[in-house]
């Protein structure tokens, strides 16, 4: 049914008016702003067409802050790490300038791997997890996983006849990140079927992982010489590669939490 449309409106016939147009056109930020933006243009003495503009730039801005959220959501990243938060001053082998260089994405629109290998505690996830925030506030698609839980979907794809779709699905999104590469031995299979992520995945789009293991010595996850030799080559060429160190943060950090209690 068509709003009703004539002149000289009240105030509150007005206000109706355009609550309705909003429900109806989907426009949640104008219908819950426009009072106080029309408040602001009448104190202001906006035109109508800068009170205009006020009005859909606060809607467009609002939805692209929504398509972000829904973009980190859908990343399945297990928790809330931003760089902002990251403490570059306790671990000096990480180079913030690199960090913030990586966050602008350009790597990603290239299709280029990332690599961040060091010990428990160096912020290997951290970063990991920023970076992909980042790219998924940038408009990328972003995948987090643990490396154990890809191989073991892989496998189950495998078995139920579902791992042409299931590798597909993995190959569609901008940047795959891959944390706690390393922590585990993989099978032949399980390592063959992430040689076929990778390779679905080879100079399109981005791979991120982490690992805790330097790459001399994924032979203990990767048992095949040339299927290891195959996988380093894959997550490294062209790409970059960020040691994190051995000194974990999180260790010192409770170290001189421990101190101060006991100075205290």
């Amino acid at each position: 049914m068509p709003l009703p449309r004539q002149r000289g409106l009240t105030e509150q016939a007005a206000t109706t008016a355009v609550d309705q147009a909003c429900r109806m056109l989907r426009l949640p930020t104008i219908r819950s702003q426009f009072p106080d933006l029309a408040e602001t243009a009448s104190r202001e003495q906006m035109s109508y067409l800068g009170f205009l503009a006020e009005l859909l730039l606060a809607e467009c801005d609002d939805r692209a802050r929504r398509r972000s959220e829904r973009r980190i959501k859908a990343a399945g990243f297990p928790r809330d790490k931003s760089l902002r938060k990251f403490d570059f001053e306790a671990n000096p082998n990480i180079d913030a300038a690199m960090i913030h260089t990586l966050a602008k994405c350009e790597w990603i629109k290239k299709g280029l791997p990332l690599c961040l290998i060091g010990d428990s505690g160096t912020g290997k996830s951290h970063l990991l997890i920023a970076l992909g925030t980042e790219a998924a506030m940038a408009g990328y698609r972003v995948k987090y996983v643990l490396a154990t839980k890809l191989v073991n979907e892989l496998v189950e794809a495998a078995d139920e006849k579902q791992l042409t779709k299931t590798i597909a699905r993995y190959g569609r999104v901008d940047l795959l990140c891959i944390d706690e590469l390393g922590y585990m031995e993989l099978d032949r299979r399980g390592a063959e079927l992430l040689f076929q992520v990778l390779t679905e995945r080879e100079e399109k789009n981005s791979v991120a992982i982490a690992s805790n293991e330097s790459f001399s010595g994924w032979t203990k996850t990767f048992t095949d010489p040339r299927l290891c030799a195959a996988i380093v080559d894959r997550l490294t060429f062209g790409g970059n590669i960020i040691e994190t160190g051995t000194d974990s943060y999180r260790l010192a950090t409770t170290r001189a939490r421990a101190e101060q209690q006991a100075v205290g």
